[in-house]
């Protein structure tokens, strides 16, 4: 006789979106919301942040430009009276090219100088930290502080270099009085001082470049000159590049150096963009013509800056 047959019934399932194996279930809608909320909220709080302390200087800078600024009055428009006032400006010639003269005698002298002291340094092989943290060293100190030093370095009394050429019986230099000289003091102050930061980049893309490059050039018989010149150099090209632009950046923004060593002088002969942009706005009190000079000079960064970014880009 045949043995009966037991019926199982299957537990039902409950009710809801079915999902797969290893397929995670999406939150609930209030849930995804809340999550979104938070983080837009975040983002917006980054976003109004940045819009108040830099889009809207941008933004209002670009206005006074076309607005005759008066701290007693309320700003009237003038339109581009600014402009022209600002181009028939002889001291405005002048401050340009004062600024394009420090920007070349700084790529003589700044480009030059950190890529020689990273290539020597890169060579020791011992207390290499305590070097770095040498020519690091100056970039650590309040710029006042550096200016200082130097006003007494250029002194032409009791200063540290005429008292060096006294000793070689050589004569006594107007540093800063001189406008042959001014100059070129006011390159080399920049250069001790910022130095330190482009060769510690230098020493960092020297470390990445392979040393079978190095060896194999040394098996051909290459010299020190030639393994510089056919291995370094063309590994570090584009980092040469990079810091060639943003040295041109920065050296056309030069303020600290002519303010303080030299006021501009001797007869206008170190007056650059950006002290002439603080004599308009803090001793003239004309804020639309400083607002005028800040825009052209915004648009002349500019383009380096998309000049970088298009390299930077091209690199990646």
């Amino acid at each position: 006789m045949a043995a009966p047959t037991t019926l199982t019934r299957t537990p039902k399932r409950a009710a809801g979106p079915r999902q797969e194996d290893g397929v995670r279930p999406r939150p609930p809608r209030r849930r995804r919301i809340r999550e979104n909320a938070t983080a837009y909220a975040f983002l917006a709080a980054g976003l109004i942040c940045f819009a108040l302390f830099s889009w809207y200087p941008i933004v209002r800078g670009l206005l006074l430009g076309f607005q005759q600024v008066s701290f007693a009055q309320p700003a009237t428009w003038v339109g581009w009276e600014n402009y022209q006032r600002l181009f028939d400006d002889p001291l405005f010639a002048t401050a340009w090219k004062n600024t394009g003269y420090f920007t070349l005698l700084a790529l003589v002298f700044g480009f030059a100088a950190p890529f020689v002291t990273a290539v020597i340094l890169n060579e020791f092989r011992h207390a290499r930290s305590y070097l770095r943290m040498t020519v690091y060293l100056p970039v650590m100190l309040p710029p006042i502080v550096t200016m200082l030093l130097w006003r007494w370095f250029y002194d032409p009394g009791p200063g540290l270099f005429n008292n060096v050429l006294g000793v070689f019986h050589l004569p006594a230099q107007q540093w800063l009085e001189s406008e042959n000289l001014a100059m070129v003091s006011l390159v080399l102050v920049s250069t001790w001082a910022n130095m330190g930061t482009t060769t510690l980049i230098y020493l960092a893309a020297l470390g990445a470049i392979p040393g079978e490059l190095y060896e194999a050039a040394e098996l051909d018989g290459a010299s020190i000159r030639q393994r510089l010149f056919h291995v370094t150099v063309p590994q570090m090209r584009f980092i040469l590049m990079i810091t060639l632009l943003l040295q041109v950046i920065g050296t056309m923004q030069v303020f600290v150096e002519p303010f303080v060593l030299t006021g501009g002088g001797p007869d206008d002969a170190t007056v650059t963009v950006l002290l002439l942009l603080y004599r308009y706005a803090f001793v003239y009190n004309d804020f639309g013509m400083a607002s005028a000079m800040s825009t052209v000079l915004f648009l002349v960064l500019g383009a380096f800056a998309a000049v970088y970014l298009r390299l930077s880009r091209g690199k990646g």
